[in-house]
C-alpha cells in the first residue's frame, strides 16, 4: 500500500490550485517514482522532487531542489525546448501552498507541457505497436543529438577508465547490500568478475574513445519511459540533471542502456535493430567492443534503481532479479557467425538481411552495408546521391577494391568484439566471396551465404521503383542491374553447402 501522502502533495492534488481561465483543471493525477512527485494538471505537468540523498543523487535540501530544477530545465531543453516551460516557486504553508505565489518558498516545481502518455515508447512497447522505422527514427534522433552536445575536455575525469571502472564497482556494492540473498550475492560475484576482466581487456580502448571525443554531455537516462512518440517523431525528455558523472558518459554507454530496455520488454529484433540504425547512422564501429560492458552495467544499474523502489514501497524485488538475469545473458552471447549476401541489384539482399536482423533473438548481429560504407568512404551522405556515372566516381573498380577492404576490416573487428556479421554486398565476383569465407575460418566462426532470388522481370521492376522512391543508399540504375547481370560468378557447388 502507498504511504501516506505528505500535507504538500495531498494539497496539491485539489483542482482549485492551479488557475488556468481557459482550461480549467478538472482533476490531478499523480504519479511517483523513488525520486519525485509528478502532478498531471491540465495541460501542464509539475514535477517535485522528494526530499532524499541517494547514493546517486542528493536532494537533501531546499536549494539543492532548486538548483537541480533549473539544471534539468537548463539541459531537457536541448532537444525539449518545447515541452520544459520553467522552474515555479511554491510559497505558503504546506497545507495551503499557492504555486507561483509570493512569500517565502516552500518548494521548486518544474512546469512541463503535458503529453499523451500513451505515446511512451514503453507502452507502445507493452501494446505491440513499437515499429522498426520508429526504432530508426530513434537511432537518428540519438546520433542528432550526440553530434551536436558538447564533448568532454581530456582534463576532466569523465569517461577515463578508472572512473569507468570506480562506477560499474559502486554499482556492485549498491546492489550487494539491496540483493542480500546467498544465490544473488553468487550471482552478483561471478558479473562483478567478468566485468572486472572485460576492463581490462578494453581499458586502452576506453581511453582512447576519451581522447577522440566519444564523451559528451548525453542524456544519461536514455530509457524507454523517457522516450515518447509526438506527431510520429520520438522526442527524449527527463535527462539526468543531478550527476555528473552520469551524464557525461561515452555515446556507447547512452545507446546501451536503450538496448537493453528493449531487451527487457522482451523485444530482441528492436534492440538489435536500434544498434545497427545508430552504427550505421553514426559510423561508430569503434563503439562495439565496448557496447556489451556498457550493456550489462546498464542492465545492473536498472536492477539497482527496481531494488531501490521496492525498498521503498516495501514491495517485491522479482524486477531486479529480471535484470540481472539478463545482465548474465548479456555477459554470455552466443558464438558469433558471419554471413555475406550474394545477389545484384534488386534481388531482395536488404530485405532477408533486415528480416535476419529483425529475427535474432539474441540481438547480437549487426550488419555493414557496402552501399552505406562506400558512401561514408567518399564523404557522401547514405541517402544522397554521388552523382556517379556506371564504373566511375565512388563506383570504379578502384574505390571497389577500397569498399570491400573497408567492409573486411570492420567485419574482422565486430567479430573480434563478439558480435554476429552480415555483410550486406553483391559479392558477384568468387574471388571477394573466398575471401570473406577465409576471414570467418580466420575468426573461428561458421560462414554462411544469403543468396535471394528473383527473376529478370522482377528484378527490373524493384530497380525502378527504388529509383523513383529516392531515398536509397542504393544507386544501382537499369543499366548497372544489366551489367551485374552479365558479370556475375555464380555460386559453386561448395558454397552452395553454405546457403542459409
Amino acid at each position: 500500500m502507498r504511504k501516506a501522502l505528505p500535507p504538500l502533495i495531498k494539497a496539491l492534488l485539489e483542482p482549485a490550485r492551479y488557475a488556468n481561465p481557459t482550461t480549467p483543471v478538472a482533476r490531478v493525477e499523480l504519479v511517483e517514482t523513488h525520486a519525485s512527485w509528478l502532478l498531471l494538471a491540465g495541460d501542464f505537468v509539475y514535477k517535485i522532487k522528494k526530499a532524499v540523498t541517494l547514493p546517486f543523487l542528493d536532494y537533501g535540501t531546499l536549494d539543492k531542489r532548486r538548483v537541480c530544477c533549473e539544471a534539468e530545465l537548463r539541459l531537457n531543453r536541448r532537444f525539449a525546448a518545447d515541452l520544459y516551460l520553467n522552474v515555479v516557486p511554491i510559497a505558503g504553508p504546506p497545507e495551503d501552498p499557492q504555486i507561483g505565489g509570493t512569500g517565502p518558498i516552500i518548494e521548486y516545481a518544474l512546469r512541463m507541457r503535458r503529453f499523451a502518455e500513451a505515446g511512451r515508447l514503453d507502452h507502445l512497447c507493452a501494446r505491440g505497436q513499437l515499429r522498426p522505422h520508429h526504432v530508426a527514427n530513434l537511432a537518428t534522433v540519438i546520433t542528432t543529438f550526440h553530434e551536436c552536445a558538447a564533448t568532454a575536455p581530456l582534463a576532466t575525469p569523465f569517461g577515463q577508465p578508472k572512473r569507468v571502472l570506480a562506477q560499474a564497482s559502486e554499482n556492485f556494492a549498491e546492489l550487494q547490500a539491496l540483493l542480500p540473498r546467498h544465490d544473488e550475492q553468487s550471482r552478483l560475484a561471478r558479473l562483478a568478475e567478468w566485468t572486472n576482466c572485460e576492463f581490462d581487456r578494453q581499458a586502452a580502448r576506453f581511453a582512447a574513445r576519451k581522447a577522440a571525443g566519444s564523451v559528451r554531455e548525453c542524456h544519461g537516462d536514455l530509457h524507454l519511459g523517457n522516450l515518447v512518440l509526438i506527431d510520429e517523431r520520438v522526442r527524449m525528455f527527463d535527462c539526468i540533471e543531478f550527476s555528473e558523472d552520469l551524464r557525461w558518459i561515452d555515446v556507447a554507454s547512452e545507446i546501451a542502456f536503450t538496448y537493453i530496455d528493449l531487451l527487457d520488454q522482451r523485444q530482441p529484433g528492436l534492440a538489435g535493430w536500434l544498434v545497427n540504425e545508430w552504427l550505421s547512422g553514426s559510423g561508430d564501429y569503434d563503439a562495439v567492443p565496448v557496447l556489451r560492458f556498457y550493456a550489462v552495467y546498464r542492465a545492473l544499474v536498472r536492477a539497482k534503481v527496481t531494488a531501490i523502489r521496492a525498498a521503498q514501497a516495501n514491495g517485491d524485488p522479482g524486477r531486479a532479479y529480471a535484470y540481472l538475469a539478463l545482465a548474465e545473458r548479456l555477459a554470455e552471447p552466443a558464438r558469433p557467425r558471419l554471413i555475406i549476401t550474394h545477389g545484384v541489384a534488386g534481388c531482395g539482399k536488404s530485405r532477408a538481411s533486415r528480416r535476419l536482423l529483425l529475427g535474432d533473438p539474441q540481438a547480437s548481429t549487426l550488419r555493414l552495408r557496402s552501399d552505406v560504407e562506400r558512401k561514408r568512404l567518399f564523404g557522401v551522405a547514405p541517402a544522397a546521391n554521388s552523382g556517379s556515372p556506371a564504373g566511375g566516381g565512388i563506383y570504379t573498380q578502384d574505390a571497389s577494391e577500397m569498399t570491400y577492404q573497408r567492409l573486411s576490416e570492420l567485419t574482422a573487428n565486430l567479430l573480434a568484439a563478439g558480435w554476429s556479421v552480415i555483410v550486406d554486398a553483391a559479392f558477384l565476383e568468387r574471388s571477394r566471396r573466398d575471401a570473406f569465407r577465409a576471414l570467418a575460418a580466420h575468426a573461428g566462426v561458421a560462414f554462411f551465404i544469403v543468396a535471394p532470388q528473383a527473376t529478370p522481370e522482377q528484378l527490373r521492376f524493384r530497380v525502378r521503383a527504388r529509383l523513383a522512391k529516392g531515398h536509397d543508399a542504393s544507386e544501382a540504375t537499369l543499366a548497372i542491374l544489366e551489367r551485374q547481370l552479365a558479370g556475375v560468378e555464380t555460386l559453386g557447388s561448395d558454397e552452395r553447402n553454405c546457403l542459409l
